[in-house]
Formats: structure tokens, C-alpha cells, sequence
């Protein structure tokens, strides 16, 4: 998937626990080779050129484009397989990060792990606690915009942006930047699936993603705007951080 992935699990002597981690990265790295876009042999390329249907797919493969099909009729059409038009390749990279590392998270922490937080590429999910995830600042290389925190229970953090990769994120009803860019936007909510399906979803809508994302039940989202302001959605403050100087 091209970024990092790291693990920090707290009871991984347990055996079942230790046993389980070494099957999240095992999966991960599954995960890669069936969803690459990069990689001419996984299933996402040789469907995108036509060499398999989506019935002749791994049932993981089939189960994230039946994800990534109803999170473009949540989203209005704002999260899309093909941002590049309706007659280009499949490409799942908006959602198969998170829905991978969810899974990766969730699978250590049913095994007995006391806590467990997966970091794939910055995008985080978290279970038991405390943790705390800072958000970078997209304007001051190295800063910290807020530091969201949890106490305890599930919890997933998403940011979109283009501050890492370059703008990789396009408006799907022009093919080109959103305008009105944001410099970042954090979404925050239970599982990183629907998360980075938000993030990914809310950036490319621009200013009219607070109101969106305002709707949406158990969300919460703070944004960097291309000129430093901030705004928040009006939960995000209670799962923030409370810094001393």
C-alpha cells in the first residue's frame, strides 16, 4: 500500500496475543498483494483489466468493493472507485488502508490484548486506552495542529490531505483538485473504515464538508484551511487533548 504500518500492543506476551499480531501483518501484507494498484499481478489490476470479474474475486476483495459501493451512495458520490471516470480501473486505495488496519486492530484486541493501537500511514485505530493521536499540522512541518485522546473503548482517526502525497484526492465531478481546497481535514469516529471513507469523501467536497460531517452520527472532524484557520465540528472538543504549556 506504500506507507508504513506499525503496532502498539500493550499484554503481547500473552501467546494468543503475540499469535494474533503475527497474523495482523501477515494479513496486511496479504492485503497488498490482493489490492495494489501497483502491483500488475493482485486482483484490484488484473480487474481492472478485465482478466476478472468481480465474482471470480477473493471474498476479501468482494467484501471492500461492496464496501467501497455503498460508501458512494452514503457519501452522495463523493467517495468513488474511480475518481479518474466511469470507464477507468477500480482503485479502493480511499478505503482498503482503513478497512485493512481496522481489521488488523480489531483481530489483536478480540485475542485478549489490553490495548491496541495500528498506525497505517498516519491513520490510526485505537481500542482500550489511554492513547493519545497528535494530528499534524499540513502548514508547519513537524507542529501538531490538536492531540485527539482516548480514554478507553474504539476509536479511529483519518486525515486527508495533500501535505504528504502531493494532491492525490480529486473532485470525482471534474477530475481535478477541489476547489477551495482544505490544507487537512481529521476525521474521528469508531472504526477507521468509515473514517477514512469520510476523510477521503469530505476533503474532496471542500467548504461544504463541515456541514456533511456535522450530520453524520458518531463523527466528529477538525480541518486546517488553506489559509491556517480551523474549524471544527461541534463534538470534536471533547475528544481533544488537554496540553499543558
Amino acid at each position: 500500500m506504500g506507507t508504513v504500518f506499525s503496532f502498539d500492543v500493550r499484554g503481547a506476551r500473552d501467546p494468543r496475543v503475540r499469535a494474533a499480531l503475527e497474523a495482523a501483518v501477515v494479513g496486511l501484507h496479504e492485503a497488498d498483494a490482493l489490492f495494489s494498484t501497483y502491483r500488475p499481478d493482485s486482483e484490484v489490476s488484473r480487474l481492472g483489466r478485465g482478466e476478472l470479474g468481480p465474482q471470480d474475486c477473493s471474498p476479501e476483495v468482494r467484501e471492500v468493493l461492496r464496501r467501497c459501493a455503498e460508501a458512494e451512495l452514503a457519501t452522495g458520490g463523493w467517495f468513488t472507485l474511480r475518481y479518474a471516470g466511469p470507464d477507468s480501473a477500480p482503485d479502493p486505495t480511499g478505503l482498503v488502508k482503513g478497512w485493512a488496519v481496522e481489521r488488523a486492530a480489531r483481530a489483536i484486541a478480540a485475542a485478549g490484548a489490553e490495548s491496541v493501537c495500528v498506525n497505517g500511514g498516519g491513520d490510526v485505530q485505537l481500542s482500550g486506552g489511554p492513547w493519545r493521536v497528535g494530528i499534524a499540522d499540513p502548514l508547519r512541518p513537524g507542529g501538531l495542529s490538536t492531540v485527539v485522546e482516548c480514554a478507553d473503548g474504539e476509536l479511529a482517526v483519518a486525515t486527508s490531505g495533500p501535505a504528504e502525497r502531493g494532491c492525490h484526492i480529486l473532485d470525482p465531478r471534474t477530475g481535478a483538485p477541489p476547489e477551495g481546497g482544505l490544507a487537512s481535514l481529521t476525521v474521528v469516529c469508531s472504526g477507521l473504515t468509515d473514517a477514512d471513507v469520510r476523510a477521503t469523501a469530505g476533503y474532496a467536497m471542500g467548504p461544504a464538508a463541515r456541514e456533511w460531517l456535522e450530520e453524520l452520527p458518531g463523527t466528529e472532524a477538525f480541518a486546517v484551511t488553506a489559509d491556517g484557520s480551523t474549524w471544527q465540528t461541534r463534538g470534536f472538543g471533547g475528544l481533544t487533548a488537554q496540553l499543558s504549556a
